[in-house]
């Protein structure tokens, strides 16, 4: 009797066992079939230009979900208020925003395609006018069930796209889905094969990417001229900035053989109109092989939505329309040519390059009308008006590339922040639609303003934006402000630093906070403010005072002098209890032991020698053996988060620029990719691909300064077109042997220094770089 019940308890025990490891292994095999297939096979009749064949739209699209890089493969045009993309869901359970911009690459599971998101950022928002192509009999079965079964199937290899178009085949409805856009615009073509049914068009007026939003919608169809218009209101949480009006107005290439809305699960044939928070229109055609949607937006009125769709797509073809959106992708990718470098190389720089023209928003209509931070319509005058800044990342990356590349549209930029912080009565830290998210720390916007001042960008109001700098860094958050503000900031004025007893991200709010006051140090002396400009210097070394010669890390500290407990190898993403690294963010103590980009030499007086700081740095990079997209990055270097992504740079100010050189390689090499992984951790609106294309050229910026750090570059040559002007970069003799920089020469005269100013290449000139091989051990 015994031994029966131990052979059962032992058939138990591995039927407990063996079941969950067949499931996982299941699972793990079904998403490898479903991330295996590769783009690009689906025939279609549009091509991509010349440089945007070198753009693998889908890379950063996938990885383990909390490291994804949040990118998308959106049809839009540079900066677009629209970006037309597919949403999906997770191949398993009905859930969506496994990508924070709507598009997982893990996903075989399509809702539909949505005209609005944030693209690498960690904001799952918008997702608002999710359209789904069907036919008769599949659309009367998806009606009646709840909306997170409302999908079809799809497959990456039917699916193809690249800047300004995408494309997809669907095969249960045998239907060819191709989507472009204009700024304001999103245009649809769907290709009916199967031809015994009518084709229908499903248009969720409540769709959202992240599913808390509410949404309080109406719609009216208009069957006498093949439209429909409506609005969507958006609740006011984080990524919809405050509440949004969205007005839209949909134009049909054919008219409609029957309509209908529905409300919930409620159908109602044959409606003109719906309202409420759960609601759609369902269009039905004759039978058709194709049916075209021309869908336009605007955030002010109806008028402007129709005033969009007529001043950009009418009496335009879908080819017509597709082919201009690539010509815009190709004058944005055209700004830098390269020569050299491998094919992988070449395509993720370029795919790099795109990355950092999908955000902010143009944010204005066709007659330059907005919505401001008064909930007020405004209109631009003399410049452009942008919303969706995630200043906390983009200005030590992006803005400085749009400086050195689009020095108009950074100007518009920061015009456009400006303009918010005259409403506001403050700079914003990560504005969204028409309000100050608040999201993230610090006050970026300093940073990203001064630096733009100082590298030549003088025609903004450079008085009121400093003003508002004053306000946030000595007073703090105006009355009647909502701008991001410095948390803390009378105990930060008071004990000169952030206490740890008293707040949390201590640590790294203080170096935030110092980097921003050395920001505005250096443009109060550029504005000839002598005395503001001493005090703001002063400031910007409170940093130090967060540093414990003991232990040799910033550490967090109460109010009382006393420095706390801590453990530098500890994430913060994995202190539940906030106990070893609550004084950090998005990091570890170790990871923000670095974070003084703007006072290097300053860094490393505070290490007990010039050659421990060496080795401590190099054992730090040495230590970092978390591979691309690993599901934990570890304690160590990871590129991931921006707070440290200037580290490698820190050897050049300790005489070895050659360990700069190959750890800047290194991180091109191992961190960057082309596939649907295609970096560690989120994008940030770009930064990271911004940081490729600085480090691929061979140089890199320190925020808020008009400083380069030197490392090397990638190819062999590249022509940087910089406004009217151009920065030839040569790396001279650059092979697999020679991946070390012996001498560099600025327009022919040998440097001295591993860096060079923003003065000395603002009217162009010739970077070389002479390589050879590695020195000596």
């Amino acid at each position: 009797m015994i031994k029966k019940i131990l052979k059962l308890l032992v058939v138990l025990l591995a039927i407990v066992i063996i079941v969950p490891v067949l499931g996982v292994v299941s699972l793990r095999l079904y998403y490898l079939h479903i991330v295996k297939q590769t783009p690009g096979k689906l025939a279609v009749p549009i091509h991509a230009g010349e440089l945007g064949s070198s753009v693998n739209v889908f890379s950063g699209t996938g990885g383990w979900p909390w490291v994804c890089a949040n990118n998308n493969p959106a049809a839009m045009t540079p900066f677009g208020m629209v970006r037309l993309s597919p949403d999906t869901e997770c191949m398993i359970l009905n859930k969506t925003g496994l990508n924070m911009s709507g598009y997982y690459y893990g996903d075989n599971k399509l809702l539909g395609f949505s005209h609005t998101r944030f693209i690498g950022t960690g904001m799952d928002k918008h997702g608002n006018l999710r359209v789904l192509p069907t036919v008769a009999s599949h659309a009367d079965k998806i009606l009646k069930l709840p909306k997170e079964k409302r999908y079809v199937r799809f497959s990456h290899a039917k699916e193809t796209a690249f800047p300004g178009y995408y494309a997809v085949y669907l095969p249960k409805d045998e239907v060819l889905a191709e989507l472009t856009a204009t700024p304001h615009c999103g245009f649809h073509r769907y290709t009916f094969n199967n031809k015994n049914e009518d084709p229908r068009i499903l248009l969720d007026l409540s769709s959202a990417i992240d599913r808390r939003s509410k949404l309080d919608s109406s719609v009216k169809i208009l069957p006498d001229k093949n439209e429909i218009e409506g609005l969507v209101k958006i609740d006011g949480g984080s990524g919809a900035g405050g509440g949004l009006d969205l007005h839209f107005v949909g134009r049909f290439s054919r008219p409609f053989a029957s309509y209908g809305t529905w409300s919930g699960l409620q159908l109602q044939p044959g409606s003109k109109e719906a309202a409420g928070n759960d609601i759609g229109v369902d269009l039905a055609f004759s039978k058709s092989p194709t049916v075209e949607l021309q869908l336009a937006i605007s955030y002010v009125s109806a008028a402007n939505a129709r005033l969009n769709l007529d001043a950009e797509v009418t009496n335009r073809t879908f080819d017509e329309v597709a082919n201009a959106a690539c010509d815009e992708w190709e004058k944005r990718l055209a700004l830098i040519r390269i020569t050299g470098g491998t094919e992988k190389q070449k395509r993720i720089f370029y795919t790099a390059l795109f990355r950092c023209f999908e955000m902010p928003t143009r944010f204005a209509d066709v007659n330059g009308e907005y919505v401001g931070f008064d909930q007020k319509v405004h209109k631009e005058e003399g410049y452009r008006y942008y919303t969706d800044f995630s200043l906390w990342d983009t200005f030590r990356t992006v803005h400085c590339l749009y400086t050195l590349l689009v020095p108009g549209d950074q100007r518009d930029m920061m015009v456009s922040l400006i303009e918010m912080a005259k409403i506001d009565k403050g700079l914003p830290r990560w504005p969204a639609g028409c309000r100050d998210t608040g999201s993230m720390i610090g006050t970026p916007s300093d940073i990203a303003v001064t630096e733009a001042y100082l590298k030549g960008i003088r025609n903004i109001d450079i008085e009121t934006a400093y003003q508002a700098m004053c306000q946030t860094a000595l007073r703090g958050r105006a009355p009647g402000s909502n701008a991001g503000c410095r948390d803390g900031l009378e105990s930060y004025l008071q004990y000169h630093y952030c206490p740890g007893d008293k707040m949390g991200e201590s640590v790294a709010k203080t170096l935030e906070y110092t980097w921003s006051d050395y920001a505005i140090s250096e443009l109060a002396e550029a504005l000839g403010k002598k005395e503001d400009a001493a005090l703001f210097a002063e400031h910007s070394r409170y940093y130090r005072n967060t540093w414990n010669p003991a232990t040799q890390y910033f550490q967090p500290r109460d109010s009382q002098g006393n420095f706390m407990e801590f453990n530098p190898l500890v994430l913060t993403y994995v202190d539940f209890k906030k106990k070893w690294a609550d004084a950090y963010l998005e990091g570890s103590g170790m990871q923000w032991r670095w974070g003084v980009p703007f006072d290097p030499e300053g860094l490393i007086s505070l290490f007990k020698s010039r050659e421990y700081f060496l080795s401590e740095l190099e054992s730090y990079f040495e230590k970092s053996t978390a591979p691309m997209g690993a599901w934990n990055p570890g304690p160590y270097y990871w590129h991931g988060n921006e707070p440290y992504v200037h580290a490698p740079y820190l050897f050049n100010h300790v005489g070895r620029p050659d360990l700069t050189q190959k750890w800047v390689r290194w991180i091109c090499d191992t961190m960057h990719a082309d596939d649907y992984v295609g970096l560690s951790g989120n994008d940030d609106a770009g930064t990271l691909s911004a940081w490729y294309v600085f480090n691929a050229l061979g140089f890199y910026p320190i925020a808020g300064t008009t400083r380069y750090e030197l490392a090397l570059p990638i190819f062999d040559r590249a022509e940087v077109q910089m406004g009217d002007h151009k920065l030839i970069v040569i790396a001279k003799d650059l092979s697999p042997n020679n991946g070390y920089v012996k001498r560099v020469l600025l327009n022919d005269v040998p440097l001295d220094r591993t860096y060079i100013t923003h003065d000395e290449i603002a009217n162009g000139g010739t970077l070389t770089f002479e390589m050879g091989p590695p020195p000596p051990a």
